[in-house]
């Protein structure tokens, strides 16, 4: 996860009906996300060739009270997968904004060195990577830390062509986080997030640190 310091105003076109920009120590954040589905199933269902792959998303914090219940979710302006049917699935199913992509991944443990995780995509212009080296043991996320700010969001929410958006709910366990090293995002971003969000992920992440993930339940949404 490679966590960007960001000005509203880049976001603020993306946010969804309903929702407002959730923040952190009163800074806003977009995060550069990449990580492997396992086991995958749909509806309980998996399908051959389908169950592991790869996706990098780009993806931002919004919150939305509902009933005087803070609801802080997730949005993603773009998701890479790189099959065209999990793409179209997720699209038509969640109106999720995926594109199907070449991408593959490292993963490397050294005794001494820590982890070294990478995660890379190709367009047009060529491959593009984000990459870290884990610093230390894992932890899980302090309360009030950034990490937790994160890493728990429990909700999705998606812009509908229709108008309004999808809120669908999202469970895990709190994941244990390592901080991180060398973090950094290579390759030409303007293809893929457009000119003034690649300006903004170009710059040092202002953070960045690699979770370790667990079984993860996205539950059927409903329209707002």
């Amino acid at each position: 996860m490679l966590n960007y310091e960001v000005d509203p105003g880049l976001l603020l076109p993306f946010v969804p009906f309903g929702t407002e920009l959730d923040r952190w120590n009163g800074k806003v954040f977009a995060s550069v996300v990449g990580f492997r589905f396992l086991k995958t199933k749909v509806f309980g269902l998996s399908f051959p060739f389908h169950r592991n792959f790869d996706e990098v998303n780009l993806r931002f914090y919004v919150r939305r009270v509902e009933r005087g219940e803070v609801r802080r979710g997730v949005v993603f302006i773009k998701e890479i997968v790189p099959r065209w049917a999990i793409a179209a699935l997720a699209r038509n199913v969640y109106g999720e904004s995926y594109v199907s992509l070449p991408i593959r991944h490292r993963i490397e443990a050294h005794a001494e060195l820590g982890v070294s995780v990478e995660y890379g995509w190709r367009t047009r212009a060529g491959w593009n990577r984000i990459s870290l080296t884990t610093d230390g043991d894992p932890a899980v996320a302090a309360e009030g830390s950034e990490e937790q700010f994160i890493t728990e969001h429990y909700w999705g929410y998606a812009g509908q062509s229709g108008g309004g958006c999808l809120e669908y709910r999202v469970t895990h366990p709190s994941w244990r986080v390592w901080n991180s090293r060398d973090a950094k995002s290579e390759g030409d971003l303007r293809e893929i997030y457009g000119h003034e969000l690649a300006e903004a992920l170009e710059l040092p992440p202002t953070s960045a640190f690699l979770a370790e993930g667990s079984d993860v339940a996205v539950h059927r949404g409903r329209k707002l």
